[in-house]
């Protein structure tokens, strides 16, 4: 069950991010409360609750300072993208200092991407940060597929990268086809 949902709001994050900047935030949220809850290996129950609260808080937090938007939307994205990576690059016994630094360094400099380039950055964060709560999500839900929330040194780390970046792809696609008036395509292609 649990691998169920993450996995539904990482399809809803990497394939419709830029849609809606309320789904973003709500999707990248929970996607960072659930990654570091599972990072600490805490219950279901708790890891869900954790998810939960991230969303709220996200939400609320990018709510008040909306100015702000890109800026918070990059961090918690740039966050998940993070923990995602951690797991990735430290299987089995994950140092939380090398993982507190990865995941603020990309946060930090997702969240500056985005205020910077906006739309456009969004498209790939929300892309990668739902791609990597996909593959999470299919780890949990179907176990021969376990290795792609926790691969093992490797090749099971080569492939879950791999997976992780065809899934970030299909959703860049998918969510420049959708929705190219927030992307301003059009414009872009009538300009020249």
């Amino acid at each position: 069950m649990s691998g169920i949902a993450i996995l539904l709001v990482g399809a809803v994050l990497c394939f419709a991010g830029i849609g809606s900047l309320h789904i973003a935030v709500l999707a990248s949220g929970f996607g960072l409360g659930w990654l570091l809850a599972d990072l600490l290996s805490l219950s279901i129950g708790t890891t869900f609750l954790v998810g939960l609260i991230g969303a709220v808080v996200a939400w609320a937090a990018t709510t008040l300072i909306f100015k702000f938007a890109a800026f918070f939307i990059g961090i918690i994205t740039g966050a998940v993208i993070g923990a995602k990576l951690s797991r990735v690059l430290q299987p089995d016994d994950a140092s939380w200092l090398l993982s507190g630094v990865v995941i603020v360094a990309l946060a930090v400099a997702c969240g500056f991407t985005a205020d910077r380039y906006r739309a456009r950055a969004l498209l790939w964060l929300t892309a990668l940060g739902g791609a990597s709560m996909v593959a999470s999500g299919l780890g949990l839900a179907i176990s021969p597929l376990s290795f792609l929330d926790d691969p093992n040194e490797g090749a099971e780390q080569v492939f879950t990268t791999l997976i992780w970046i065809a899934l970030a792809t299909a959703g860049w696609f998918t969510q420049r086809r959708l929705f190219p008036d927030k992307l301003r395509i059009d414009d872009d292609r009538a300009k020249r």
